[in-house]
C-alpha cells in the first residue's frame, strides 16, 4: 500500500461510519417488525391511504417547487453570465448570502412575514389591499421550499452556463439562427448538465422535507417528511418510519441515476 492510499484511510472510515452504518441501521429497522421478525409491511404501508395521500402531495409539491425554481433560475443564470457583476461573482454571492443563516430561522422568517398579523399583511392593510391569507397552506409550504432551495439551483445552472464557449454562440449566429433557436439547440443542451444537477438538488430535498411544511403548514400539510419524522420521534415506531424512509430512498436513487446519465463529465457540479 503507498501512502496515497493511506491519505485515503480517514475518507474510507468517515463513509463507513457516517454513510454505510446508518444505511444498515434503517434497512434493518424497515425489514423487521417491533419482535426483530422479518417483515415487508413496513415498506408497504407506503400503500395505505394516509401515506399514499401524503406521498402524492409531497411529490406534486416538490415537483410544483422544482420547476418554478428552474423556471427563475435560468434566466438568472443568463443574466449573470452575460453580466459584469456575474462574472465578478457579486451576484453570486448576494444568491448564496441567505444560505450563511440557519434553515429554520429563514423558514421562521417567512412565517412572520405570512401569518395573519403578520408584516405582509399588515402593509398591504395600510394600502388598502386585502389580506394574504396563504400561511398553512401548500403554497405557502412550496413558497417556504422556493426560498429556501433556489440557490441549489441557480449555482449549478450558472456554472454550466459559463463554461459555453461564446465561440459556437457566435457561431450560430452567423449561420443565421436567431435567439429562440440559439437558446433552444445551443445554450440549452449545452447547459442540460446544470439542469439535471439543479433539478436533483432541488427535487430531492423538497420531496422529503418537514421542517418548512412543520412551520409554513402549520400542522395541516402533512407531507411523507412529516409522517416518517413523526414515526421516529412521536409515535417511536421506528421499524415503519425506517420503512417509509427505504421508499424514499428510491427516489434518491433515481436522481442520482439521472445524474450520471446527463453529467457524465461533471459539468453541472457546483465547483
Amino acid at each position: 500500500m503507498n501512502k496515497k492510499q493511506l491519505f485515503s484511510g480517514p475518507f474510507l472510515a468517515f463513509i463507513l461510519c457516517g454513510t454505510l452504518v446508518p444505511l444498515g441501521v434503517i434497512a434493518f429497522y424497515g425489514l423487521t417488525d417491533r419482535s426483530g421478525a422479518f417483515t415487508v409491511d413496513n415498506i408497504l404501508s407506503i400503500a395505505t391511504p394516509e401515506h399514499a395521500e401524503a406521498l402524492l402531495l409531497s411529490l406534486g409539491l416538490a415537483l410544483i417547487s422544482t420547476v418554478i425554481c428552474l423556471l427563475l433560475a435560468f434566466p438568472l443564470g443568463l443574466i449573470l453570465k452575460d453580466s459584469k457583476l456575474g462574472q465578478k461573482g457579486f451576484m453570486v454571492f448576494i444568491f448564496i448570502l441567505p444560505m450563511w443563516m440557519n434553515f429554520l430561522l429563514r423558514t421562521m422568517a417567512w412565517q412572520v412575514l405570512l401569518e395573519k398579523n403578520g408584516v405582509i399583511n399588515n402593509v398591504l392593510g395600510a394600502i388598502g389591499l386585502p389580506a394574504l391569507e396563504i400561511i398553512n397552506t401548500p403554497a405557502a409550504v412550496v413558497l417556504g421550499m422556493v426560498y429556501d432551495y433556489l440557490p441549489f439551483m441557480i449555482l449549478p445552472i450558472y456554472n454550466a452556463l459559463i463554461k459555453i464557449d461564446k465561440n459556437v454562440i457566435e457561431a450560430a449566429y452567423d449561420l443565421g439562427a436567431n435567439y429562440r433557436q440559439v437558446l433552444s439547440k445551443v445554450i440549452i443542451p449545452l447547459s442540460l448538465p446544470g439542469i439535471v444537477s439543479g433539478v436533483t438538488m432541488v427535487f430531492v430535498p423538497s420531496l422529503t422535507t418537514f421542517a418548512v411544511s412543520n412551520i409554513l403548514g402549520g400542522g395541516k400539510v402533512n407531507l411523507i417528511g412529516n409522517i416518517i419524522e413523526q414515526e421516529f420521534t412521536t409515535s417511536f415506531n421506528w421499524n415503519l418510519g425506517a420503512g417509509l424512509s427505504l421508499v424514499m430512498m428510491i427516489f434518491i436513487i433515481i436522481s442520482m441515476a439521472l445524474i450520471e446519465k446527463f453529467d457524465r463529465n461533471g459539468e453541472g457540479n457546483l465547483i
